[in-house]
């Protein structure tokens, strides 16, 4: 199972309504682990994103920023990852699209703020005549150690 799907429609939000849950008893409908995941001996904490602007026009990108904190009892290894969605388009976009990550060392107690650049290419995507476009609407941006355990942060692209 991964992120880059359709939204299909079953609504989610923590308890599943018996009318929406898949009749497979082995498949649930959350992966048993999420994109990214990974083990360590230390724990790492993401505050909420920040973006430095809240609408962008054509050709103008912005940064993401975000603090993360290892708020474990060791040093180590953390890869924060950068996740787009493109909430209405001309053609239904995926759920989330991994757009970056960047690979830290923090010392235990280390606090780090970390800043991803997203250009207008990266808001681009295929449409239904094969044309590279950024349609204007709202986008989602979360940021996280893996694709479950995210903070979120939106922004606008106008025309």
């Amino acid at each position: 199972i991964y992120y880059n799907h359709k939204n299909t429609g079953r609504p989610y939000a923590g308890v599943l309504l018996d009318k929406y849950k898949s009749r497979y008893l082995d498949a649930p409908n959350e992966p048993l682990f999420p994109f990214g995941y990974g083990l360590s001996y230390t724990t790492f904490s993401y505050g909420k994103p920040t973006v430095s602007r809240t609408s962008i026009g054509p050709g103008q990108g912005l940064d993401v920023a975000v603090t993360v904190r290892n708020t474990g009892n060791y040093d180590g290894e953390e890869v924060a990852q950068l996740y787009l969605r493109d909430l209405v388009g001309s053609s239904t976009r995926p759920v989330k699209e991994l757009k970056g990550f960047l690979k830290i060392n923090l010392k235990k107690g280390e606090v780090r703020q970390l800043t991803f650049h997203l250009t207008a290419e990266d808001l681009k995507f295929y449409n239904d005549d094969l044309k590279l476009v950024a349609e204007p609407g709202d986008f989602k941006v979360f940021v996280g150690g893996n694709s479950r355990d995210v903070q979120m942060a939106s922004f606008t692209l106008t025309k």
